[in-house]
């Protein structure tokens, strides 16, 4: 976890596992990271990475600019990001590794992701809601659940990502699950815990994009299931023959309320409050009803 060592990868890999991950932390070591894509390539697996450079966001909560300096918070440059991922794809590209980002979301992240993918580079980048639709300001009033990882990045930054996933740049939207208890969130800003719980929000606020005329419904679903499924090697993620019947109806008019107290799991979300649209109403997991 410390980013120093592989893990037993084929192993792994023969249990079950579909993908090699750096967890929430950038290695740091460019040998490490580069063996990592090396012994990832031989196993046919994809890595996936966080993007941060841990050398500017030690110690930060808030991405550098006028409201975390408003806030008195400590903050890391957006660039940290950039940083990442060019050293990252430097890599992947030399040793022909598939490597995926979990989350981008900088505009100088999306051109470097945009460039790679023209030259041919198998990458392949995700994004949250949170920061499609909330910028840094969802921060003013210190409230922790806006503490996210990465941080919440300028309007600028927010805008560049509503046209990195309308032309395509973008290839996944996750939830960011990352519930946390009242423990690790009722504390001053800077010592909370990041993270939030997006997992009951996620088709709600993603539907929100299809809404605003940002992309269709069926490059919505791509994004959820099928791209994640591909990434992933998996069988699923799209309606076929005889594939897994892994299916979701739902009602795209549904209005209602975002309450956290509700959730299943921590109700940390920036978006409690919020009202919204859409609600999933069944499910059914390899044709069995949940």
């Amino acid at each position: 976890l410390a980013g120093h060592d592989l893990a037993e990868m084929a192993i792994c890999l023969s249990a079950g596992a579909k993908a090699v991950g750096t967890g929430k932390h950038w290695i740091a070591d460019s040998g490490v990271m580069r063996r990592v894509l090396a012994y990832a390539r031989d196993l046919d697996v994809t890595v996936i990475a966080h993007a941060e450079d841990g050398g500017l966001t030690a110690g930060a909560v808030a991405t550098e600019g006028e409201t975390a300096t408003r806030l008195g918070l400590p903050a890391a440059p957006a660039v940290a990001e950039a940083l990442a991922i060019a050293r990252d794809l430097m890599l992947a590209e030399e040793t022909g590794a598939r490597i995926h980002f979990r989350q981008v979301t900088t505009a100088a992240g999306f051109e470097l992701i945009r460039a790679a993918k023209r030259r041919g580079v198998a990458v392949t980048c995700g994004i949250t809601p949170a920061h499609l639709l909330l910028s840094d300001i969802a921060m003013s009033d210190f409230r922790t659940f806006a503490h996210l990882s990465p941080p919440l990045r300028d309007e600028s930054d927010r805008r560049a990502a509503l046209a990195a996933i309308a032309d395509g740049t973008i290839d996944v939207i996750a939830s960011g699950h990352d519930p946390q208890g009242p423990e690790a969130k009722r504390l001053p800003f800077a010592d909370a815990a990041p993270g939030m719980a997006g997992a009951e929000t996620l088709l709600p606020l993603a539907l929100t994009l299809v809404r605003d005329g940002h992309i269709t419904l069926d490059r919505l679903f791509r994004l959820l299931a099928a791209h994640p499924s591909a990434i992933l090697g998996l069988d699923g993620g799209t309606l076929a023959v005889g594939a897994p019947a892994d299916l979701l109806l739902f009602d795209d008019q549904t209005p209602w309320q975002i309450d956290g107290e509700a959730f299943a799991s921590a109700g940390n979300t920036p978006f409690d409050g919020l009202p919204v649209q859409g609600r999933p109403l069944r499910l059914w997991k390899g044709g069995r009803a949940l």
